[in-house]
């Protein structure tokens, strides 16, 4: 085999010449020099047109690129400056790194996919660089990616949500669409104003195009819901509805406890309802036989309490009823439920009973339309196993570029693969 050919092979590149191959012994490193191919010369790094030469630039740089034989390999060739019409003089492209880059399309390619699959710490230590370049890399290549698609092209129907990425309040809004299953948005902080400027990406036009946006029950995404998408049906996410529902169960808990240990002096009493959370809180159909006994002794021993959880099974019923016997058995379902609540005289559950008759059309809605925030809260899910799995990931905007590129349909593969 000439070498050539295996220059070539190394390189990767087909715009790419090599011209020679030398091992630098002091340093440890291979280094290939290489000339862009006469139709690739005299580029704009940034728009990539034809320009006319200015200067030689700064002289000869390096590129790094994947190893080779177990040794760092670099890529090596001029880096003259072209005057482009539109961004005065730069750095002329070379057809096998972006600009602006030390490193290669492959050794990018390569990083990307392998911090979509293994911890930030072991790509850095696998390929022989920084914490701080495999963040820059990541959000370099999903820049890059993202450069020829609109991920918000087509959006019908939409999930809403923020999620924790650290501590200290420190929050991500994500934006997720119901029918390709794909975060097509993310942006760090939450509230009106960082929601709104994803309406602003989307435009007037095809936010009046969006039919159903799922979402929990904060107001800042009702407000700027109704506001910039007024043609869309508001969802309340069931998964919510039942956890306000467990926290006033808990809140009714609390308050049995205190009037046992307060009033009753009764500590057996308060010992047992304060350690009666998990009956209480799990479904009837994953009770242990322990936690069924529990609750019989509830019933006896504490009918108020006991009533609290009857409300909070009667809500999360409702939606079995939904898939079971339909939408309108589900509504009358409902209106039963709050005339119940209502008239409890558990004060969790009446403060419970004037909140969703504030949020009751976009409850209604995901009851008729069968749309939840599942999708979104598996992907949060996926995004904390992202964060924990990355380590050492300090900014919002690398964590942003490592999700999208995991769950926003544009995966890398590793460089010179064919997909199987």
């Amino acid at each position: 085999m000439r070498l050539t050919t295996v220059l070539k092979a190394l390189v990767g590149c087909e715009q790419a010449v090599p011209e020679e191959v030398r091992f630098e012994e002091k340093s440890q490193v291979i280094v290939v020099t290489v000339r862009p191919r006469s139709r690739a010369r005299r580029r704009c790094g940034i728009c990539g047109s034809r320009c006319p030469g200015f200067d030689a630039g700064a002289g000869r740089r390096r590129w790094r690129h994947l190893d080779a034989a177990g040794l760092k390999l670099y890529l090596e060739a001029d880096a003259p400056r072209v005057t482009c019409g539109r961004h005065g003089v730069v750095v002329a492209a070379v057809p096998w790194a972006r600009h602006d880059a030390g490193h290669t399309r492959d050794f990018d390619q390569q990083v990307a996919w392998m911090a979509t699959e293994c911890s930030k710490a072991a790509t850095a230590q696998l390929m022989r660089t920084s914490w701080r370049t495999v963040g820059a890399i990541i959000t370099r290549h999903q820049a890059d990616a993202d450069a020829g698609i609109d991920r918000l092209a087509g959006l019908r129907r939409v999930g809403i949500d923020e999620i924790s990425y650290r501590r200290g309040q420190k929050y991500m809004t994500v934006v997720v669409d119901h029918d390709s299953r794909r975060v097509v948005w993310m942006a760090d902080g939450h509230g009106k104003d960082v929601l709104r400027s994803f309406f602003d990406a989307l435009g007037a036009d095809r936010a009046h195009r969006l039919t159903h946006i799922s979402a929990d029950g904060a107001e800042w995404i009702a407000d700027v819901v109704a506001e910039r998408a007024p043609n869309a049906v508001r969802a309340m996410d069931p998964f919510h509805v039942v956890a306000w529902a467990t926290e006033a169960l808990d809140e009714e808990r609390r308050s049995a406890w205190n009037r046992a240990r307060r009033e009753a002096a009764d500590p057996e009493l308060a010992r047992r309802l304060k350690h009666s959370r998990h009956a209480l809180w799990k479904n009837p159909e994953d009770l242990t036989p322990r936690q069924q006994v529990k609750l019989a002794w509830i019933a006896t021993n504490d009918p108020r309490l006991h009533r609290a959880y009857l409300l909070k099974e009667g809500l999360r019923t409702i939606y079995r009823i939904a898939a079971d016997e339909g939408v309108e058995a589900a509504v009358k379902a409902l209106d039963r439920w709050l005339s119940w609540a209502v008239r409890s005289r558990l004060p969790a559950f009446t403060d419970l009973a004037r909140k969703i008759k504030r949020h009751y059309e976009a409850i209604l809605h995901a009851i008729v339309e069968k749309l939840s925030n599942g999708l979104i809260e598996s992907t949060n899910t996926k995004t904390r196993l992202i964060i924990r799995r990355g380590f050492g990931f300090r900014s919002a905007e690398a964590v942003i570029a490592l999700v999208m590129l995991c769950l926003g349909g544009n995966r890398p593969t590793l460089p010179r693969r064919q997909l199987a």
